[in-house]
């Protein structure tokens, strides 16, 4: 990879890992020492990666520097299932956003990411299955499992939007 082309990743990528890292770890300031890391890995092994694969290696180093934060600080505990809520009120949600931020939130690190990496970014599985060291038919079970338990969240009455 030239110079030129590191550049070109750069204008090319930057805002879609920062996106997909911040969208999981919800701070800014982490989440572009994140990306910046991740670019920085990626400058210094340029002579190894090949250009078409460099947004595959940026997004597959962004998580695994993601994953190791969010182990060092422990900012956010993984979670296997949803916690019943105490309260029982239903009201209706003006926000969509901020209640599918929240059903999003509840999932474990892996499957938001798996959501994340699918819908929002538009990966293909075996695109993200590469990102996150797994196979093709690991993400469509787990990214299925974590769309289950979406929709289990939204469609409570509480959560209707």
């Amino acid at each position: 990879m030239t110079e030129k082309e590191y550049n070109d990743c750069v204008t090319q990528y930057a805002d879609n890992v920062y996106r997909f890292i911040v969208k999981n770890l919800r701070h800014e300031e982490d989440a572009r020492d994140i990306v910046q890391t991740a670019f920085e890995k990626l400058w210094r092994n340029r002579e190894t990666i090949e250009t078409i694969k460099s947004k595959s290696y940026l997004f597959t180093i962004a998580y695994n520097q993601m994953i190791d934060h969010i182990r060092k600080v422990k900012r956010i505990k993984l979670k296997d299932t949803f916690e019943e809520s105490g309260s029982k009120t239903y009201q209706l949600h003006s926000n969509p956003r901020k209640t599918l931020m929240e059903a999003l939130n509840r999932l474990n690190e892996t499957q938001k990411s798996l959501v994340m990496l699918k819908d929002y970014e538009g990966y293909s599985y075996e695109e993200i299955g590469q990102i996150m060291n797994l196979n093709a038919s690991q993400v469509k079970v787990y990214l299925h499992r974590a769309r289950l338990a979406l929709k289990t969240y939204l469609v409570k009455p509480e959560n209707i939007i």
